[in-house]
């Protein structure tokens, strides 16, 4: 059994290096071109035979190892983790949640170094992988990579959500402020509440604020009141308002010649 795994963990580990862009029949081929020996080669040649009839059910890499597994031993702990740590991927996930994750299944892997960096930077989101693998100082170490990929990761979210945001305000500066209709009866929405105008009218804010310039309550009011030192707007008199002046019923006489 331990031969087995061994195998398996051996072949999964070139195959990730060096064989990630073949097709799956070749990594498939490849695995089996190392099945040799006794039963196995026996069990190898059925398999082929299998394969070009189209009668195995083997269509990838990761199939092959778990029949092999299943044919020649049973599965252990640690085989289980493997097989784990090759599918999880961080996806829609935060980075976060991927590391933990990963950690979790790594510790009973017994993949290090180089091996479990592999697979840590396979399951990243592409962005984040080539940002740091490109990065002036890439990083090292599993701890590194998790580290880097976590900030890299919380400062991308942070600037999409305050490009959401600014975008938002940029849309509409000043709020839902905006004039429509004519003067008679128009109307729009300010922050001092409903405003509405009419023809020879100032702007009256009925949220209580007048828009227009507010009357001096101690300016004279030429219509109050009565006589006095009152001077008539239409004779030039002195004594009477203009509405009670006595030369507007006067009826002018015009000479045609």
């Amino acid at each position: 059994m331990e031969e087995v795994s061994a195998f398996i963990n051996a072949a999964r580990i070139y195959i990730r290096m060096k064989m990630t862009e073949e097709a799956a029949t070749t990594q498939v081929a490849w695995v089996l071109s190392y099945v040799q020996g006794g039963i196995a080669e026996a069990w190898k040649d059925n398999l082929m035979d299998e394969l070009a009839k189209g009668e195995s059910e083997v269509e990838t890499v990761e199939q092959l190892f778990s029949k092999i597994r299943n044919d020649f031993g049973e599965t252990s702990e640690e085989e289980r983790k493997i097989e784990q740590l090759w599918t999880i991927e961080q996806r829609g996930r935060t980075c976060d949640e991927y590391v933990q994750e990963f950690k979790k299944v790594a510790r009973g892997s017994s993949y290090k170094g180089r091996p479990l960096i592999e697979e840590f930077k396979r399951g990243l989101n592409g962005v984040i992988r080539r940002k740091l693998a490109e990065a002036e100082e890439p990083p090292t170490t599993i701890g590194e990579w998790q580290e880097r990929a976590v900030r890299l990761d919380r400062n991308q979210r942070q600037s999409r959500t305050e490009e959401r945001v600014l975008g938002r305000n940029v849309a509409h500066p000043g709020g839902n402020a905006q004039p429509r209709g004519g003067y008679e009866g128009g109307s729009y929405g300010g922050r001092g509440g409903q405003i509405t105008w009419r023809a020879g009218a100032l702007p009256v804010n009925r949220g209580g604020n007048q828009t227009g310039p507010r009357r001096d309550p101690n300016a004279m009011d030429v219509d109050r009141g009565r006589g006095g030192d009152r001077t008539c707007y239409h004779c030039g008199k002195f004594g009477h308002m203009a509405r009670n002046c006595w030369e507007r019923n006067k009826t002018r006489v015009v000479d045609t010649p």
